[in-house]
């Protein structure tokens, strides 16, 4: 591909730190249009990343108070960072080993310079690679997606039949 990240990187991303609440970096993620936050600490320093799926899972789905909960109480703890001179090639290989679709961008000591994510690095690639990669990144978990009773799916997800959800489900090889 030979793109490097620093050319398809958002700079200076909306960033927050560990005692930020829960109900003010979602209103952030939505005033700025992101499913993710970098938390930094001293210095700009990268020390975690809260996504819109840790405050609906980890906060709402536990029955957290958004107001009392900071986003250091529920940021995902293993964290993925790439640098601005890092291929895409490679970035793609980190977000689908991953499975992520959003990373922070550092330099030196973690500092946080940007964010890249799965669509800005599609919007750049226009080769085969860059698809099968992105859908690797996406491709839903395996198991069933049981809602309410045992008597089938009440979530409205999917009307189709279950042969028809079967093959939507199987996992695709993108090797």
């Amino acid at each position: 591909m030979g793109t490097k990240v620093s050319e398809v990187m958002t700079d200076r991303p909306r960033a927050v730190t560990a005692d930020t609440t829960i109900r003010e970096a979602a209103r952030l993620m939505g005033e700025e249009d992101v499913g993710a936050l970098p938390i930094v600490g001293d210095a700009a320093r990268l020390v975690g990343i809260v996504t819109d799926r840790d405050i609906a899972v980890r906060a709402i789905g536990r029955g957290l108070d958004p107001e009392q909960t900071s986003v250091g109480q529920i940021a995902s703890s293993e964290v993925y960072a790439l640098t601005p001179d890092d291929d895409l090639d490679e970035a793609l290989q980190t977000m689908a080993r991953a499975q992520v679709r959003r990373v922070p961008v550092v330099v030196r000591e973690n500092e946080l310079v940007g964010m890249v994510s799965q669509a800005d690095i599609a919007r750049a690639g226009k080769d085969k690679n860059t698809g099968e990669v992105v859908e690797a990144i996406s491709r839903p978990r395996r198991g069933p997606r049981i809602v309410g009773e045992t008597g089938g799916d009440d979530s409205g997800e999917y009307s189709g039949s279950t042969s028809e959800k079967a093959r939507r489900d199987q996992p695709r090889d993108v090797s």
